[in-house]
């Protein structure tokens, strides 16, 4: 039981700081593309931290497994390498044992990540749907801060406003510039400045519109003496709707229950890819328990490439045969089990291989 524990406590203890270190470098880089569109207007910056954590479940149903591989993998070769697995071989540690010490934990990690990837995963998804189609929903008007120059409503339109009043419905000292491109002309430069602005909505055409108050267009280009100052008292600027984003796959957002009884290719697709990364810890950890087997003299990064790419081609193999049921191009009775089985196959002679090495040690030292 001791041995069992210093083993699980190594493997674990590895296993949470490199599922750290990749879900910071994976948030962070999800964070920042967030940032991005909320700073060109396409999101709203109070979602950004709500994105982020309805994505934390599918962030870690794929992080997970590979945390364990890698933990496996780094905990193990230095056993290896300071000769305390050598011992505990010579002292009666069988592969059997080992297999089975080492199991227990990835069982643990393969009940989470089946309630990842078939409860929060598909519920995080449709939450952030939501979101998105929520901010899909909004017009120029809306993602508008005051005191900030930004560039909104594309074809370079750049909008200011002072100041917001009346629950964000009125503007105040508003300057908007926009570049028109003319085919076989120079491109114009068209300033409007206005006293108070406030959104309209065309009845009957469902158009929004900014109506500007009080204000002046200035047209030409900035050291041309040839420009037109025109004052109004309305003028109507058009707010493009909002472009939408790809429609996501109808499969990803629904319960695991629903996709259980479809017909549906891609919905079983969706269905054996939620069930493919649970079953995938057993498989990994016994694949990954003789990878971390390193002669100390070669040190223990040798083998650790080989293995990643090992693991990532597990992982590509899955996607791909997962991509082809949905496109019709493989039976849905295959499905991904073929896969399983390959690497399931791959796992167990990598482990007959380090038994026969363990009994040829146990026998050289008698």
């Amino acid at each position: 039981m001791i041995i069992f524990r210093y083993l699980a406590k190594n493997v674990v203890v590895t296993m949470l700081a490199v599922t750290a270190v990749l879900l910071l470098i994976i948030m962070s880089g999800r964070f920042i593309k967030y940032l991005a569109e909320a700073a060109a207007g396409e999101l709203g910056v109070d979602v950004l931290f709500s994105l982020i954590g309805y994505k934390l479940p599918s962030f870690l149903e794929l992080i997970l497994p590979l945390g364990l591989f890698l933990g496996i993998l780094m905990s193990y070769g230095r056993l290896y390498l300071d000769s305390e697995m050598t011992v505990l071989s010579a002292c009666g540690m069988s592969t059997k044992r080992l297999l089975f010490y080492t199991m227990m934990p990835s069982l643990f990690v393969m009940l989470l990540v089946g309630l990842l990837s078939l409860e929060l995963s598909p519920w995080g998804t449709r939450k952030v749907d939501e979101i998105f189609r929520a901010q899909d929903a909004r017009t120029e008007f809306d993602a508008l801060v005051p005191g900030r120059f930004q560039e909104l409503g594309g074809g370079g339109r750049v909008t200011y406003t002072e100041k917001l009043t009346d629950k964000r419905k009125r503007m105040g000292n508003v300057f908007i510039s926009q570049r028109i491109e003319k085919p076989g002309k120079k491109p114009e430069l068209i300033l409007l400045v206005a006293e108070s602005g406030s959104q309209y909505i065309d009845e009957a055409t469902g158009s929004h519109f900014l109506l500007l108050e009080n204000g002046y267009r200035y047209d030409g280009d900035p050291g041309d003496p040839e420009y037109r100052i025109i004052q109004y008292e309305k003028y109507g600027v058009n707010i493009p709707k909002p472009a939408e984003r790809a429609a996501r796959v109808k499969a990803e957002l629904k319960p695991t229950l629903d996709l259980i009884n479809s017909t549906n290719p891609q919905d079983i697709a969706q269905l054996q890819w939620r069930l493919s990364l649970p079953l995938l810890v057993p498989i990994i950890t016994l694949i990954a328990i003789p990878l971390s087997r390193v002669n100390p003299r070669q040190g223990r990064w040798l083998r650790l490439l080989p293995s990643i790419f090992l693991y990532m081609g597990y992982l590509v193999l899955l996607s791909t045969t997962r991509t082809a049921i949905e496109d019709g191009k493989l039976s849905p009775q295959v499905g991904l089990i073929w896969v399983h089985v390959l690497f399931f196959a791959i796992g167990v002679i990598l482990i007959g291989n380090l038994h026969h090495k363990i009994a040829w040690f146990r026998r050289s030292r008698q």
